[in-house]
């Protein structure tokens, strides 16, 4: 088609070049076609035009047709396909036209051309905080274009951090940390505390900022106090920010970032409280900037875990949700923030709520979860499993907590992860696997000066743990420490309340309106199931049929949806005091079953619900509820199928149908 542009038709083929590169009719024409025009070398545009038309090779748009402009600019020599879009670019400049998407075909042509480069960079600085994909894509069209490397490193690695290419962003800002004097270093030291923050190496995230420096971090400060104290060094993070100093600038985003920083401290002081306050404001101003920033903690999640940590997990739970629906952080923050949403579901007892949020947060963005989110989200599913009362799924949710955990490393910000496996691991036997972490976790707290609203969770589930391991000598110190931080914490004087009656249970000398009072108190802050296990246990060690009756009905009321008996919850301390991690501790044994419980027994293992026990056999729901409660406990159940594997062999049952779901 090239070719057939010759002689006459020659002017026709140069009209049509320099629209396939990008002029356009109406409008200014190449200098040497315009010249050819005005000298009457050539026939006049519009009959250029026409011929063009006619030729099938020209819209009525005056775009050029796809095949005739690929065929033109492959037959083209590239030096003078360059040349005219330099003119090209001249002529949008005089104009002072941008040049928009043109620039990206240009510069994916292989225009070097700095005007060029210059409105693709211009583009991704405005593209940065709102669509760090898109301003990824024109950097390295920039790039392409002649843009300058090293200048451009620090908002190139935010653009592919905050599109979750944590890779690719460390490789970009290493190359730009060795350089003599790197141009933009706050900024890169900002990205890189937030790629190691996401690794779940928050600590090599604080050394970042010890590198820059209280000279060079400026309004960076609220932020290095961030890392700083999540890696134990409140001494530094002092150093670099002080609370009552003023924002940078009067922005909202200035703002959002110094009360991040004031948040956090108030965290390790007196009343830290104070701290989710500041924190929730410090999270609804980002949400109002509407800025994508490398944090290495965003607010909303930092309020979210001092809201969890004071045992208010409703509150966490708004937070996030808040933040989330803002866009808080960017893309690469959502799965966070939805991993903190199911971690208060779970607490709420909200266990499907918990998985779905869960189950989000994988699917949340094209790439797998981080270190530190895959951490918690492994730790989250642990919990679920523990709570389940299912052994296997346990078991399977621990082998990839095994494997997260290699992964990363302790931090202020995971404890409650860190909480949960260590009480997991008191269940399977398996403390070892995380006794090296805990001692990390301890020392950090220690380093911090021992803030209670971040300690006490920890001692409350060693303190569990320890019940599990059947180990005073464990138990003691953690129960010390809830005890002294009552004095300060409404949560700890819970924790400590609760932890007296757990061992009072456990020894078989406790009050009953005691017990229920200790249980009803961890619902009222954020933790019925923990309530519903202490009274389910406490009714399986009753003596009194009207206590039992009295802590099964507090049970019910903080675990609808859990097991009659509590036997899920009291599996869990039974497994610490010697029964095998599969129920089979002994060989089940019907004698120990009155005949009607034999006879509830093999209605269970038929599959009825407790009203159809009830109507074959001339019982109410509610006395075939305790019937099955008072056979649980007798046979040691933990779960449902370990329930129905002792009844068949107790019963001498081969074939059974699966327990209803009611029943559990």
């Amino acid at each position: 088609m090239a070719k057939q542009l010759k002689g006459a038709n020659a002017a026709v083929r140069e009209l049509l070049l320099a629209l396939s590169v990008g002029f356009a009719l109406p409008g200014p024409l190449p200098a040497g076609l315009q010249h050819k025009f005005a000298s009457g070398a050539v026939e006049d545009l519009d009959s250029l035009v026409d011929r063009a038309e006619a030729a099938g090779l020209l819209r009525a748009d005056g775009t050029v047709v796809g095949t005739a402009q690929h065929a033109l600019l492959a037959a083209t020599p590239t030096a003078k396909v360059h040349a005219l879009q330099r003119e090209l670019v001249t002529v949008f400049a005089s104009t002072g036209q941008p040049l928009g998407n043109l620039a990206r075909e240009l510069a994916r042509g292989g225009l070097a051309d700095h005007r060029v480069a210059a409105e693709l960079e211009q583009w991704a600085n405005a593209a940065l905080e709102d669509d760090p994909r898109l301003a990824a894509q024109l950097y390295e069209e920039a790039l392409l274009a002649g843009a300058d490397p090293l200048a451009t490193a620090a908002r190139r690695a935010q653009a592919a951090a905050g599109d979750g290419e944590l890779d690719a962003a460390a490789r970009i800002i290493d190359a730009l940390l060795v350089s003599a004097d790197p141009p933009d270093v706050r900024r890169g030291a900002d990205v890189a505390a937030s790629v190691w923050a996401q690794r779940g190496m928050l600590a090599r995230g604080a050394d970042v900022y010890s590198w820059l420096g209280p000279g060079r971090v400026g309004p960076s400060a609220p932020l290095a106090a961030v890392a700083m104290i999540g890696a134990g060094d409140r001494a530094g993070a002092e150093a670099f920010f002080q609370p009552e100093a003023p924002a940078a600038s009067p922005t909202l985003l200035a703002a959002a970032l110094v009360h991040t920083g004031q948040g956090i401290l108030a965290s390790l002081g007196e009343k830290p409280q104070q701290g989710i306050s500041i924190l929730i404001h410090a999270s609804d101003m980002l949400n109002s900037a509407g800025a994508s920033l490398p944090l290495p903690e965003a607010p909303a999640a930092l309020a979210a875990l001092l809201a969890l940590h004071s045992g208010e997990p409703h509150l966490a739970e708004t937070v996030c949700r808040a933040a989330s629906a803002a866009g808080q952080g960017g893309n690469a923050a959502q799965p966070r923030l939805l991993l903190l949403q199911a971690w208060s579901a779970m607490m709420q007892d909200k266990l499907e709520e918990a998985r779905l949020a869960a189950t989000e947060a994988s699917k949340a963005n094209h790439w797998p979860l981080v270190p530190r989110d895959e951490f918690m989200c492994a730790a989250l599913e642990v919990g679920l499993a523990r709570r389940n009362g299912d052994v296997p799924e346990l078991l399977r949710a621990w082998e990839r907590a095994r494997e997260a955990m290699l992964h990363t490393s302790v931090d202020l910000y995971n404890l409650l992860p860190w909480g949960e496996l260590l009480i997991a691991a008191a269940r399977l036997r398996e403390t070892r696997r995380v006794a090296q972490y805990m001692e990390e976790a301890w020392k950090l707290l220690a380093r911090l000066g021992a803030p209670a609203l971040w300690a006490v969770p920890l001692h409350w589930a060693a303190v569990q743990a320890a019940l599990l391991n059947e180990s005073p000598a464990d138990l003691a110190p953690h129960a010390t420490a809830l005890a002294r931080a009552s004095a300060h914490s409404q949560i700890a004087a819970v924790l400590a309340t609760a932890g007296k009656a757990w061992v009072s249970v456990l020894a078989g000398r406790f009050r009953t309106s005691e017990v229920e009072g200790a249980a009803r108190l961890l619902g009222a802050v954020g933790m019925p199931w923990e309530g519903a296990r202490l009274a389910g246990h406490a009714a399986a060690r009753a003596d009194e049929r009207r206590d039992m009756m009295r802590l099964l009905s507090c049970a019910r009321d903080l675990h609808p949806q859990g097991s009659p008996a509590g036997a899920s919850g009291s599996s869990e301390v039974q497994a610490g005091s010697g029964a095998d991690i599969g129920g089979k501790a002994g060989q089940p044994d019907a004698s120990g079953l009155s005949e009607r419980e034999k006879e509830v027994a093999r209605l269970v293992l038929e599959g009825k619900t407790y009203r159809e026990i009830g109507e074959a056999i001339y019982i109410s729901p509610r006395t075939a509820e305790h019937h099955i409660a008072r056979i649980r406990r007798r046979l040691g159940a933990e779960n449902r199928s370990d329930l129905l594997a002792r009844l068949r062999l107790a019963l001498g049952v081969e074939h059974s149908q699966h327990l209803n779901p009611q029943q559990e």
